[in-house]
């Protein structure tokens, strides 16, 4: 019977110990599981990319400038508009074609084809016809530029028939081409053309004003959100469940938002909180399924995010029961006050949560650091044991038998 219970003993503590081991094993935090985002615009912005079977450019306007250098010239179109002959020579010498600032500087005949000239084509029905045909005339040298925006929101609303959608002469020009990207300002001031309402709310949020009034070029700007070719539409559940990346990119980068004094734990805080770690999940399994837990934008607002402390934010405290109210409709006053915000509890900043949370931070290692013990103890005082009782009675060697003591004589 003792040997059955102490056998069962030993049974009872490894298994502890084995469960005990795979409780501090699921437990133990691990980087590569944790849920993570892929950032939502994944289009390269790198561009002036070209085709190494585009022939050699000419640079000689000298021809074509001898009519449309003059002022005044157009030519009537059939749905009754006129096109604008014109163009200043200055225009195309200042542009990345120009003798200003390329080192192959492009002429005329480049884009419009040596039979340009004499004028011998029907013209065109009208100018936005013409726009959008002289704009195909780019993919013949930007050939990666041109791939990328046939997976973009503008070439499918084209192809679907809507004449107003963006071709490249509309963002870059069409003798006066610039780099966009390489001015802030101008990228913003050239989406607002067709998206004015969107571009009026981004002049008055944070992000517009840093960059339109104090000039900060280090603010967002529509194509560092969106994309520069290759724009998908934000309406789709995997724009909205990668978003938080997306923010991520500029506010978890401590080396740009110490310029600004903002706290770069927004990103980890929202991942550790009930919304973040839905959504991160949602993201990992499937990016198309739709969730409909909080990102950020839900809260900060889209073109017209304020700072906090202003009291047109959505997540000023006067404003903020309304903000929770969208995907809590019940929610009574005290709501809000459940949610510590984007900052690490401390001593200064929520002092309740943060003594809780140490005091957990010191039970919960001390518990089972205290198991761990008690199991290693165990196990070392019983090999202990078996073995000492092993070496005080070794077993009678082998044909050796003990003799007989002689009975005492009575």
């Amino acid at each position: 019977m003792k040997r059955i219970l102490r056998h069962q003993r030993h049974i009872f503590t490894f298994c502890f110990g084995a469960g005990l081991a795979l409780v501090i094993i699921a437990l133990w935090p691990d980087s590569s599981s944790q849920p993570t985002f892929k950032h939502p615009v994944v289009e390269a912005q790198d561009g002036g990319s070209s085709n190494p079977t585009a022939k050699q450019p000419t640079g000689n306007n000298a021809y074509c400038a001898v009519c449309h250098s003059q002022e005044g010239r157009t030519v009537a179109l059939a749905d009754g508009t006129s096109l604008d002959l014109h163009v200043t020579p200055d225009a195309v010498a200042d542009s990345v074609h120009g003798t200003s600032n390329s080192q192959e500087t492009l002429g005329c005949v480049d884009c419009h084809g040596e039979s340009a000239f004499p004028h011998v084509e029907a013209r065109p029905e009208s100018s936005r016809e013409f726009t959008i045909k002289m704009s195909q005339v780019c993919t013949d040298c930007h050939v990666d530029e041109a791939q990328a925006n046939a997976d973009g929101v503008h070439a499918h609303g084209l192809a679907n028939g809507n004449l107003r959608a963006a071709v490249c002469v509309d963002c870059h020009g069409a003798h006066d081409v610039q780099h966009i990207k390489d001015q802030p300002q101008l990228a913003a001031e050239t989406c607002g053309t067709c998206h004015t309402s969107i571009f009026d709310e981004y002049k008055q949020s944070i992000h517009g004003e840093a960059l339109l009034v104090n000039g900060d070029t280090n603010a967002p700007t529509c194509i560092t959100c969106h994309g520069v070719h290759g724009i998908s539409t934000p309406t789709t559940a995997q724009f909205r469940n990668r978003s938080p990346e997306l923010c991520a990119s500029c506010h978890a980068d401590k080396k740009l938002m110490a310029k600004y004094d903002i706290s770069t734990s927004v990103f980890d805080t929202y991942l550790n909180e009930f919304h973040g770690t839905t959504v991160a999940l949602f993201e990992q399994e499937d990016p198309n399924a739709a969730s409909n837990k909080a990102v950020c934008y839900d809260c900060h607002g889209v073109h017209n995010i304020t700072p906090a402390n202003n009291s047109k934010s959505q997540v000023a405290k006067q404003n903020l029961l309304a903000t929770c109210q969208q995907c809590h409709p019940d929610a009574s006053s005290d709501f809000p006050d459940a949610w510590v915000g984007h900052f690490e509890p401390s001593r200064t900043q929520h002092p309740l949560v943060y003594v809780v949370d140490l005091f957990y931070k010191i039970l919960i290692p001390g518990v089972l650091s205290g198991f761990v013990f008690l199991v290693a103890t165990d196990i070392f005082a019983r090999t202990k044991h078996v073995g000492g009782r092993k070496k005080s009675a070794p077993p009678p060697k082998e044909g050796h038998t003990e003799s007989a003591k002689p009975e005492k004589e009575g």
